[in-house]
């Protein structure tokens, strides 16, 4: 009903004539509690399939399933936020200047990674991938915290000027 007074209004433009990202936004919208339950949800599968992940460790060929596993975790975990902050504005979020390398860098080792443990067999392949998937997941978490990045670069310089 508010949608009918607002358009009657003037405010806001038919169905029709919106744009096809206002009307996917308009369709997909959820409650805040079940953005949070969606957040949460994801967000613990992620850690488990991680943790699962470092148990296969253990087992034989278990360095290919730990990449396997580590890597759809921290997928999971990613996509967890696009509940919070909505899919759009979690894409263009990741692909701002101030973290579009970070963000390039983390989809292609979760590339890089699953082919080398899933393709090419090769577990030292998949392992340095995962070093640097780390890395570069810690560098896009701390484009997040204002300032973060700049205390890390002054720090890291500290400690080799020293």
């Amino acid at each position: 009903m508010d949608k009918l007074r607002r358009v009657l209004r003037g405010d806001e433009t038919p169905d029709e004539e919106s744009g096809i990202m206002t009307q996917f936004s308009d369709s997909t919208t959820f409650s805040w509690s079940t953005r949070i339950k969606g957040f949460l949800i994801c967000f613990i599968l992620g850690i488990l399939l991680s943790l699962l992940g470092s148990f296969a460790l253990f087992l034989h060929k278990g360095l290919t399933v730990f990449a396997v596993f580590y890597t759809l975790g921290n997928i999971l975990s990613i996509l967890s936020t696009c509940f919070l902050m909505g899919p759009v504005n979690q894409v263009k979020k990741m692909f701002a200047s101030t973290r579009i390398i970070a963000t390039v860098i983390v989809i292609a080792t979760f590339i890089l990674t699953l082919v080398s443990a899933i393709h090419l067999h090769k577990a030292a392949l998949a392992l340095v991938f995962i070093i640097i998937q780390s890395l570069a997941m810690t560098w896009y978490s701390l484009s997040y915290i204002p300032y973060a990045r700049d205390a890390v670069k002054k720090t890291f310089s500290t400690c080799i000027d020293a």
